[in-house]
């Protein structure tokens, strides 16, 4: 735990995170908690790739922000209000953490979920219709179907395009849920502030 006096020096921000309960105990007895790939394939089983090409492409460009430290190589992801907080299940705890605010990258929950199901991310209303009439004149009903398959090749200037708002995952929302979330590329037992254990 961290002294009072230390946390006046820095902004600190309240976190949450559920993890495997095997992940407090290789924070208590080696201080810090990192990612590895094969705790994505483990989890995702079959689906890994996909949250794979995901998260490196989210680890890249997340790594401009908060550089990432040696060993660390996939984010952890942070709740970043008590109500958004997932409860914990069986065989998993939720830890309460205070983390310094320059070690965490925040984002647009509502941003981040086109981001996921490869769609465009609009800098407002107005631009998101604007982009809903392009696909219609284009006759595209599947927009995900521009990014994941060959159908692109077809639309490089919109599939381009697509891509390009993805950096808006990063950017301050003008548009968006207003619900933030955060990661880190690493626990550290510093910021662990207490253990939820059950659904309260």
């Amino acid at each position: 735990m961290m002294h009072w006096e230390e946390k006046k020096l820095m902004e600190l921000v309240r976190a949450w995170t559920r993890q495997h309960s095997d992940v407090l105990k290789e924070l208590e007895s080696t201080g810090v908690y990192r990612v590895k790939k094969e705790h994505i394939c483990e989890k995702n089983g079959q689906i890994s790739e996909y949250y794979l090409e995901l998260y490196d492409w989210y680890s890249y460009n997340a790594a401009r922000l908060v550089p990432r430290p040696e060993g660390a190589e996939y984010p952890i992801w942070l709740f970043l209000t008590e109500d958004t907080r997932l409860p914990p299940i069986e065989g998993t705890v939720v830890l309460a953490l205070e983390i310094p605010r320059d070690q965490i990258v925040i984002t647009d929950v509502e941003r981040w979920g086109y981001r996921v199901n490869y769609m465009y991310i609009p800098l407002d209303e107005q631009d998101g219709l604007r982009h809903e009439q392009e696909l219609q004149r284009n006759g595209i009903v599947n927009e995900p179907a521009l990014i994941q398959t060959s159908k692109g090749n077809f639309y490089p200037l919109l599939k381009r395009k697509i891509i390009g708002s993805w950096q808006r995952v990063f950017e301050a929302p003008a548009q968006g849920s207003n619900v933030e979330q955060g990661t880190v590329w690493e626990l550290r037992k510093e910021w662990l502030e207490g253990v939820v254990t059950d659904g309260a």
